[in-house]
């Protein structure tokens, strides 16, 4: 069992040098980014200010599609994207056609 304890021991030593090592590395990295930013004239406020754009792609998520088909008995419509509603379903197995509900 001692050397168990022993291992336990050296453990608890190498992750006080990590947390040491990593305080280290932190500070360093402060002191760098404090420096640039000195150098450079700028404040905490000029880098929170300067967000990049959102991409394209993100601004046309989540947009509504105009409804291209609506059931005349219900209201309900339906864009034409993704899968087919089903009282578009069944109208359609019905003998139906699809212009039928055209908007």
């Amino acid at each position: 069992m001692s050397n168990l304890s022993d291992l336990l021991a050296q453990k608890a030593v190498l992750e006080k040098q990590i947390a040491d090592a990593q305080r280290e590395a932190r500070a360093g990295a402060i002191a760098k980014v404090k420096a640039l930013m000195a150098e450079h004239g700028l404040t905490p406020a000029d880098l929170a200010s300067k967000a990049a754009p959102p991409a394209q792609s993100a601004a046309r998520k989540g947009r509504k599609v105009a409804p291209k088909y609506r059931d005349p008995a219900t209201g309900a419509t339906w864009s034409g994207r993704g899968l087919q509603p089903n009282w578009l379903k069944a109208a359609l197995a019905a003998g139906r056609k699809l212009g039928d509900f055209a908007l």
